[in-house]
């Protein structure tokens, strides 16, 4: 839900994405990548994991598989974590940090809703560094979703960011979508529209976009390199899984009865419940007060 005309609140959205748990082949160079570049904090490291995020909240688990398989570009997946930073003027900040930093850009993009910049960290695990629009802007007169693709006001982002320095990945920032890559469009829309119950906000030819609370997607699908994929293997490195968070337990218990309803397979190990889709992607599902 929109907290005014000029902000989305992603903490007051009924649903969001929570921790990304990645696997790598070198845990210690990737962790320090997203401390470095990302400005993530290390909440916690034990043998062969380490959680980052800020003070507030944890956004990746990363877990050492040394002797996984390199992930292939064509398997499904992750396409990339979406990094939400609080502000234009944060981005811009960020955007100043990587140019003089030296930091590999793969491409930055103006989507009306948002303005991205992209990269990916080094074992090629796909990341957005990103910041919304005011949603006023999201649609046209008729409702209709105005997302599309256009080159980034890149000086206009970095104007915005001249009135601070990069200090790390803000307190109030958060994972605002992640974006997989699946062997089917049409079957990530039965399994996170009709099972998972986003809303189907968006969709281009080979990529589907799903929100809650009127945001213009917490979660996407795309099959550009991926058509006709099955299940990503387990021994590769790349997305292990992901967090949805929920605000209410009627959602979770709702959830639950539609993927019972539709065959698809529930885990259950303590309090915690996953569900995987039709790639194998594991996906746990937590009540959260704040979502």
């Amino acid at each position: 839900m929109t907290a005014s005309i000029d902000a989305f609140d992603m903490r007051q959205s009924t649903r969001r994405i929570g921790r990304v748990r990645l696997k790598l082949r070198d845990l210690e160079r990737g962790a320090a990548f997203y401390e470095n570049i990302l400005g993530l904090r290390r909440i916690s490291a034990e043998a062969g994991r380490v959680v980052l995020g800020t003070t507030k909240t944890a956004l990746l688990e990363l877990i050492a598989a040394p002797e996984a398989a390199a992930r292939d570009p064509r398997d499904a997946g992750l396409f990339h974590t979406a990094f939400l930073l609080p502000s234009r003027a944060s981005l811009g900040a960020w955007l100043a940090f990587a140019i003089a930093n030296g930091v590999p850009v793969q491409g930055a993009s103006d989507h009306v809703v948002s303005e991205a910049i992209y990269l990916a960290d080094p074992e090629g695990n796909g990341i957005e560094v990103y910041a919304d629009t005011p949603p006023s802007g999201w649609h046209d007169a008729a409702g209709k979703l105005l997302m599309t693709t256009q080159a980034l006001d890149a000086d206009g982002v970095l104007a915005a960011g001249q009135a601070g320095s990069w200090q790390g990945f803000p307190e109030d920032g958060l994972i605002g979508h992640i974006h997989l890559q699946v062997g089917d469009t049409a079957a990530s829309e039965t399994f996170y529209g009709d099972v998972l119950g986003f809303d189907l906000t968006k969709r281009y030819p080979k990529a589907s976009f799903f929100g809650a609370d009127g945001y213009h997607h917490q979660l996407a699908c795309n099959s550009w390199n991926s058509a006709g994929a099955g299940a990503r293997p387990r021994n590769a490195t790349g997305l292990d899984g992901f967090e949805i968070l929920l605000r209410g337990s009627e959602d979770h218990a709702a959830i639950l009865a539609r993927a019972a309803r539709a065959g698809v397979g529930i885990e259950q190990n303590g309090e915690s419940v996953s569900l995987r889709d039709p790639w194998g992607n594991g996906i746990n599902l937590r009540v959260s007060g704040n979502a």
